[in-house]
């Protein structure tokens, strides 16, 4: 019921801690998260792990999966492997052709093709990689200069940063993503020691993989109460105009903790810092997504010693009981922000009030041409449709699970990067949405890198150039790789793009986001529609968001119920193409959907599904109304 409402219990009794609290205090030591990790990822007489070595290995970037396409008592066990690249990168070619080698070697789909994952997170995801490799693979890894370590688990995970930011002359948030990435980073002794990493390897920044770090986190024994994401947003300078921009590309608020610059004079001043965002729910549990609240004004010199304190706090009192109400958001929804910053002062923390009114800017996607303005060369931001880095055929055949499909592309995307980086770029970025930025191109070679670009079949689908929705849009991996997953939505999302194009709502400047679980991962609920996975080829609607990524959507609630919980696949597109006629009929000058939907409200947009002969069917059935923030309603 709507009377439901998050109770987490903070600074929890050990003596009611969870069994994977008391797993990890059990299994990590001054060198990391260590356990039987060892052994048990040597041991062939089974290919899956002991349940408590499953909870340790996310630490090092590990998800034991299965493929849930095969049916069956025996599962077809296969490991999931997430490198932290903090702030997306950057990767040479010669990083690249490592990815590429494991790729080939250990990580191709059902059907033989090797294929990489990009993230929103800026990482990069490994799926089907077998037990008697993944050892092997993940000291692999390494040869880039970065670490699986913290790429899941009870820890900071990868830290974001925009990516052109590192050709800023304003403000470089993804130096500052590197710098707390390895801040926050765990022991790394327990990862060499599991995977048996070469210790003459340098990092992503030049140093020895066992040089002591200066500055570093000090974790509990029992590490953080869950994963804590941290992101960095930016701020430009128009190199054509000279006009300061605002760059959300990190949807900082969705985090649990962001920091956004502060441009006064031309030069950075200062930083806001917003806590308690996180776009993961639980199903049966009251739980929200919430966007980040501006915590304080923090210079550039007590900077550190403020993030430091501000997940310090969160480690003590975090729940440790309840999983579910473990985050950050949790402790910031029941106790408030004059709480949190009396917190930060106790642990000697510096930062003036924060400014509600400040706008921490669009969600910039950086696709096509961008002019360096640090030294005038280009960037190319290709757009990646939902992360899958695969060279496609075209044949109307799913690449990963062999079965018919929708997906006509032709793109040989896993063909093209390697080449555009050894003949063009310098290096390459992943954007926090899920595509590559290559970077330190040459202007006189833009004509000839568009020209690679057609050679392999890049930016077209069925002949026909990538829609404005298509770019805005994408999805998290979903089916049928991910295991906590309910259906589908990387291989989803092209099939709905293709069907609202034909009916001509290609050229909106709209977004439209699709997860396959509650979990999130495309942060669906900022995007202008949102869709979340709830149970096989059922997709919840969330709306009040934007393409912008400057809102929290939410679900379609009236009074104690929630409607449009359980849409079938077949009506995800009638619902959306309502969505879009009403708004394009009755929008004020210049409204997004977005903000046409804040306007109206939840009662106004369910009425237009009802009366609509396509929806009406899909507003019959109801269920009780979740927890939604009071701050989040819509009327």
């Amino acid at each position: 019921m709507r009377t439901e409402r998050p109770e987490p219990l903070l600074r929890t009794d050990p003596a009611e801690y969870n069994g994977n609290e008391k797993t990890k205090l059990a299994s990590v030591n001054e060198t990391g998260v260590l356990g039987a990790l060892v052994e048990d990822f040597r041991n062939m007489s089974a290919d899956d792990v002991e349940e408590a070595s499953e909870n340790l290995a996310k630490s090092h970037g590990i998800y034991l999966e299965y493929n849930r396409a095969k049916t069956g008592k025996e599962k077809d066990w296969a490991y999931m492997v997430r490198i932290s690249v903090a702030g997306g990168g950057p990767l040479t070619h010669p990083h690249w052709m490592v990815l590429d080698d494991i790729a080939r070697k250990y990580a191709f789909t059902p059907t033989g093709k090797p294929t990489i994952r990009l993230t929103t997170r800026q990482n990069v995801q490994f799926h089907w990689i077998k037990k008697q490799h993944l050892v092997k693979a993940v000291a692999e890894m390494a040869r880039t200069g970065f670490l699986a370590l913290n790429g899941c688990g009870d820890n900071v995970r990868n830290v974001m940063g925009c990516p052109l930011s590192r050709f800023s002359t304003l403000y470089n948030a993804h130096a500052a993503a590197q710098r707390f990435g390895k801040f926050f980073e765990l022991p790394v002794g327990a990862h060499i020691q599991i995977f048996e990493v070469d210790t003459s390897l340098s990092r992503f920044d030049g140093t020895n993989i066992l040089e002591p770090r200066t500055e570093k986190f000090d974790y509990a024994p029992n590490l953080l109460n869950r994963k804590f994401k941290i992101g960095f947003s930016a701020a430009h300078r128009n190199p054509s105009t000279g006009e300061i921009e605002y760059d959300n590309c990190v949807e900082a608020r969705t985090n649990d903790l962001g920091i956004a610059p502060i441009i006064e004079n031309g030069k950075l001043a200062a930083f806001q810092v917003y806590i308690g965002g996180g776009q993961g729910e639980r199903n049966g549990k009251a739980s929200g997504s919430m966007l980040g609240l501006p915590v304080g004004i923090f210079t550039q010199d007590n900077l550190r010693d403020g993030l430091d304190a501000i997940v310090k706090v969160h480690q003590e009192w975090g729940d440790r009981k309840n999983r579910h109400w473990a985050r950050l958001k949790y402790v910031v929804w029941s106790q408030g922000i004059e709480w949190y910053q009396d917190r930060l002062r106790e642990r000697g923390a510096t930062f003036e009030k924060p400014n509600p009114g400040f706008d921490i800017g669009p969600r910039r996607m950086h696709h096509g041409w961008q002019v360096q303005e640090s030294n005038g060369k280009l960037a190319y931001g290709m757009y990646v449709e939902c992360g899958r880095v695969i060279d496609r055929d075209g044949s109307g055949v799913d690449d990963l699970t062999g079965s018919s499909s929708t997906m006509h592309a032709n793109e040989r995307l896993m063909s093209a990067v390697p080449h555009l980086l050894e003949r063009f770029a310098g290096d390459v970025m992943i954007t926090p949405n899920q595509d590559l930025l290559f970077c330190n191109i040459e202007p006189e070679a833009k004509g000839d890198f568009e020209a690679a670009l057609a050679s392999f079949d890049i930016g077209k689908r069925q002949g026909k150039t990538y829609s404005t929705l298509r770019l805005l849009s994408g999805a998290c991996v979903g089916l049928p790789t991910c295991r906590l997953s309910y259906t589908d939505s990387e291989q989803f999302e092209p099939e709905l793009l293709d069907e609202l194009e034909a009916l001509g709502f290609g050229d909106l400047n709209e977004s439209i986001g699709i997860t396959g679980c509650e979990r999130q991962c495309f942060r669906p609920g900022t995007k202008s529609i949102g869709w979340v996975g709830q149970g096989p080829d059922m997709y919840m609607l969330k709306v009040g968001g934007g393409e912008d990524g400057r809102h929290q959507g939410t679900p379609l609630v009236e009074g104690e119920k929630l409607f449009f919980r359980q849409v079938p696949r077949k009506g995800v597109t009638l619902v959306c193409a309502v969505l879009f006629e009403n708004y394009l009929a009755n929008k004020q000058a210049d409204e997004d959907l977005g903000a046409f939907h804040r306007r109206v409200g939840h009662q106004a947009v369910l009425e237009v599904l009802r009366n609509d002969s396509r929806t009406a069917p899909f507003a019959v059935k109801s269920a009780p109304a979740p927890f939604v923030p009071e701050s989040l309603h819509l009327g």
